[in-house]
């Protein structure tokens, strides 16, 4: 029975790119997995096939071979010089780099440094005010740190690693299942590739040990809540030399007594003033983010909701060395616990003004409800 053609296996014309190979191919392979058909030989028939095709026209070599003589450039069991042009297929090798190449990320990547560092987490907390203004922060770190007796070498003094005799020194080993080949980190070695002869005594051969550090750390001017801080280098430490983990600081920032922040960029804050105030107008003083204090003109016939904005007494904008605006809303405070005296003016200047002229708003809504009840009554 005759091979189908290596294209019409993928489902792509022949002048199909790497990438509509690639796309193809993940795409069936994940289809046809034999991890997701258990039990059923068609699939791993499919299977086997889609990544002999694959190994084959991916290559720029095998497949002008393959464009050239077809099949027929890879017969004989694909022996060195078996087919036309002495072109040569090995497909257990060639399927486990179609392996690591389509679902390497799945499986954790072979280009990762093999006992590289864990990566650390720390959430500060920090006020408005040190977010506005930035500020140098000392944080202390539990973290495991270079052994200094050894030097990260995780042996005794002298003692030099010997490449591990389970993998050879590749860091991971495989095993083959018929047509399927699994790879996994060496267990002698946890995937360093080397091994100690003569372990260190002060860190046990892993080449680091626990300790908790202090570190200076930079708040730039203009952060948000939520800002991640990277410091390189700065997680925990790896195994017998391996590179160092990072340090990923998360702000959060605390709520504040008179500011809320409305964005980036801008302040909100709410200030009650005096009815009298209000309604014939003066000036107030708020506070600003900067520690300093600004006067604001406040209109006669002022009502609550008002906002007045003050240019550039907001937030500092990150890396900028702009601000950005604070608004100011009033509210407009009714008077409370009145003596009789107070209660008599007020009575007076109630009586003494139009209600159209002094409160439009009200005397406007009430006048209204009477036209309502009217239309009802008729």
């Amino acid at each position: 029975m005759s091979k189908q053609d290596y294209y019409e296996t993928l489902g792509v014309e022949r002048g199909a790119d790497a990438e509509a190979l690639k796309r193809a191919y993940r795409k069936l392979a994940m289809q046809w997995h034999p991890d997701r058909n258990p039990n059923d030989p068609e699939a791993e028939k499919k299977f086997k096939e889609l990544s002999e095709a694959y190994d084959v026209l991916k290559d720029d070599q095998k497949r002008a071979a393959y464009d050239r003589f077809g099949h027929a450039a890879f017969e004989n069991g694909g022996r060195p010089g078996a087919g036309p042009g002495g072109f040569s297929f090995d497909f257990g090798s060639g399927f486990a780099n179609i392996f690591d190449e389509m679902f390497g990320e799945f499986m954790g990547g072979r280009g990762q440094a093999q006992g590289r560092g864990a990566d650390l987490r720390y959430n500060m907390e920090i006020a408005l005010e040190e977010a506005f203004a930035g500020k140098q922060a000392k944080i202390r770190v539990p973290s495991s740190i270079t052994c200094e007796e050894c030097g990260g070498s995780g042996g005794e003094k002298g003692a030099k690693p010997q490449s591990c005799r389970t993998c050879q020194g590749h860091g991971k080993v495989r095993s083959q299942s018929g047509f399927f080949t699994i790879e996994r980190t060496c267990p002698s070695c946890g995937g360093a590739g080397r091994v100690i002869e003569k372990a260190c005594r002060s860190c046990g051969g892993a080449g680091r040990v626990q300790r908790e550090r202090t570190l200076q750390v930079n708040i730039p001017a203009g952060v948000e809540d939520g800002t991640r801080i990277r410091l390189a280098g700065e997680g925990e430490a790896g195994l017998r030399g391996a590179p160092q983990g990072d340090l990923y600081i998360f702000l959060a920032i605390q709520p504040h007594r008179l500011f809320q922040r409305r964005d980036a960029a801008n302040l909100h804050c709410r200030c009650p003033i005096p009815m009298v105030k209000a309604a014939v107008g003066g000036t107030i003083e708020v506070p600003t983010i900067d520690g300093t204090r600004t006067k604001v003109q406040v209109p006669p016939g002022t009502q609550t909701g008002a906002q007045f904005r003050l240019k550039g007494k907001g937030m500092t904008v990150l890396r900028s060395p702009q601000r950005g605006d604070m608004y100011v809303e009033v509210m407009v405070e009714t008077p409370m616990n009145l003596n009789k005296k107070q209660k008599e003016l007020l009575a007076e200047f109630e009586a003494a003004g139009s209600a159209e002229k002094t409160s439009p708003e009200s005397a406007g809504f009430f006048a209204k409800v009477k036209e309502l009840w009217t239309d009802l009554k008729s």
